[in-house]
C-alpha cells in the first residue's frame, strides 16, 4: 500500500526488526513480517490465515506451559475492550516445524493494540513480541548487567501473576455484579393495553459492568411510566446505586404529576446517595387514552418514536443535566409531550446501544433510526432482538445495554 507522499507501509511493515503480526477480531492471522517469521521458523504459508491456536498450539505434553492460552485470552480482551495489553514477559514453547512433537523453550514480552474501523469498531489487532529467551537462559552469569537484567525478569514475572490475579477477582466481581443487577431487573408484569419487550446486555469486557437499568409500571390512572437509566461507574457499587435509583423513580413515579416531577424528586434523592451523583435517566408517561408521551429526561439519550409509515423522530426536547449535576438542586426540569398514533413503538435505551469510540453521537442516532425504519410492523420482542443484532459490535460492546420496546 502506497500513500499519496509515496511511502509503502507494507514494505515499512516488513522491515520491522520486531516480530509483529496482524490477527482479525477471530484471532486470524491476516499478516505477518519477516522477523516474525525468522523468529518463529516458519513459513507464511504456515502461519497466514490460520488461527491462532492452530499455528502455534501449547504444548499438550507440558499443561503447566499455558503461554499461548494466555495471549489468546489478552487479545480477546484488547477486541472486547478497545485497549491495549502490554503482557508484561512470560513463557510459551515453540514447536519445531522440522521435528514434530519437539517443543522449544521460550520467553517473549508482548504487546497487544486495536486497530479500529471508521465506525469505531475493532477491525484488526497488532501483535508485537520481542524474544527474550537468550536474556532468560543467562540468568546464571555472574556479569552484573546480566544478573540486573535477570531480576527485572523476575520482577516482572511478579507483576505478571499480580495482575493475572486482578484479572481474575474482576472476573468474579463481574459475575457477582451481573447477578445482582439481573436480580433486580426482572421481566416487567404484562400491560392490559400494550405489548412490550425488556432487555439487559453486559458489555463484553470483564472490567465494563455498569449499572444500566430499566423500568416498566403500569400507573393507577391506565398511564403507563417507562424509564432507563445509567449509573456513572463500575461493578458491585453500580449495580448497587442503580438498584436504588431504578426503586425511587418507580415510587416517584406513582405520586408525582408527570416526568418532569419525578425526575425532579429522583435527583434530590440522588444528591444523598454516594456514587449516584451525574447518573443519567429519562422517564415517559404514555397516555392510550390521549395517544400522548409526556417526557423528560436527565443527560440521557433521546428515546426513539416509530410511527408506522417507518419514519422515526427523537424525543429530545425536554433534556436537562444528568442527576445531582447542578452545584445545587434546582427544582425546574423541563417536560415534553409528543403524540402518537395507533401502531406506533416507543424505544428506549442506554447509551452502549449508540455509542461507538472515536465517533460522533449523531451516528449512532442516525444507525438506529435506520434499523428502526427496516424494521418497522415487527412485534416488541422481535424488534428489541433485531435492534441487538443490528448495533452491537461483533465482538460485543463496550459499554452495558438497557432495551425498552413498547407498542403503542
Amino acid at each position: 500500500m502506497v500513500n499519496t507522499h509515496g511511502i509503502d507501509y507494507e514494505a515499512v511493515f516488513q522491515a520491522l526488526p520486531s516480530a509483529v503480526a496482524l490477527f482479525t477480531t477471530d484471532l486470524v492471522y491476516v499478516d505477518v513480517n519477516e522477523a516474525f517469521l525468522s523468529g518463529m521458523g516458519r513459513t507464511r504459508d504456515q502461519v497466514v490465515g490460520r488461527y491462532l491456536s492452530d499455528a502455534f498450539p501449547d504444548d499438550p505434553k507440558d499443561p503447566a506451559v499455558t503461554g499461548m492460552r494466555k495471549l489468546q485470552a489478552s487479545l480477546r480482551w484488547v477486541v472486547a475492550t478497545g485497549q491495549r495489553d502490554a503482557m508484561t514477559l512470560h513463557r510459551y514453547d515453540v514447536e519445531d516445524p522440522d521435528r514434530p512433537g519437539v517443543w522449544e523453550e521460550r520467553y517473549w514480552s508482548p504487546v497487544n493494540v486495536p486497530v479500529f474501523g471508521p465506525d469505531g469498531r475493532v477491525v484488526l489487532l497488532v501483535h508485537r513480541e520481542e524474544d527474550i529467551t537468550e536474556l532468560v537462559r543467562s540468568r546464571g552469569g555472574k556479569d552484573r548487567a546480566t544478573v540486573l537484567e535477570a531480576e527485572l525478569y523476575t520482577r516482572a514475572r511478579e507483576l505478571q501473576e499480580v495482575n493475572e490475579r486482578l484479572r481474575e477477582a474482576h472476573a468474579r466481581e463481574r459475575e457477582v455484579a451481573l447477578s445482582l443487577q439481573e436480580a433486580m431487573l426482572p421481566a416487567p408484569a404484562p400491560l392490559r393495553h400494550h405489548r412490550a419487550a425488556v432487555r439487559y446486555r453486559p458489555a463484553a469486557g470483564v472490567l465494563n459492568v455498569c449499572g444500566d437499568w430499566y423500568e416498566l409500571v403500569e400507573l393507577p390512572d391506565g398511564r403507563i411510566a417507562v424509564a432507563v437509566g445509567d449509573v456513572v461507574g463500575q461493578g458491585l457499587a453500580a449495580a448497587g446505586v442503580m438498584g436504588q435509583l431504578r426503586s425511587a423513580l418507580t415510587a416517584a413515579s406513582l405520586v408525582t404529576d408527570g416526568p418532569a416531577q419525578a425526575l425532579d424528586t429522583l435527583g434530590l434523592y440522588a444528591r444523598s446517595v454516594d456514587g449516584a451523583e451525574s447518573a443519567t435517566a429519562v422517564l415517559c408517561v404514555v397516555d392510550g387514552t390521549n395517544r400522548t408521551i409526556a417526557y423528560s429526561s436527565a443527560g440521557h439519550p433521546p428515546p426513539a418514536l416509530l410511527y408506522p409509515d417507518g419514519t422515526v423522530d427523537f424525543l429530545d426536547q425536554a433534556t436537562d443535566p444528568p442527576l445531582g449535576a447542578r452545584p445545587e438542586h434546582s427544582p425546574s426540569r423541563p417536560q415534553a409531550e409528543a403524540a402518537f398514533t395507533e401502531g406506533a413503538t416507543l424505544v428506549l435505551y442506554t447509551d452502549g446501544l449508540i455509542e461507538r469510540r472515536h465517533e460522533d453521537i449523531d451516528v449512532g442516532l442516525a444507525r438506529l433510526a435506520d434499523s428502526l425504519a427496516r424494521h418497522q410492523g415487527t412485534d416488541p420482542d422481535t424488534l428489541a432482538d433485531t435492534l441487538l443484532a443490528d448495533l452491537t459490535p461483533p465482538a460485543g460492546g463496550s459499554d452495558d445495554t438497557a432495551l425498552v420496546v413498547l407498542g403503542l
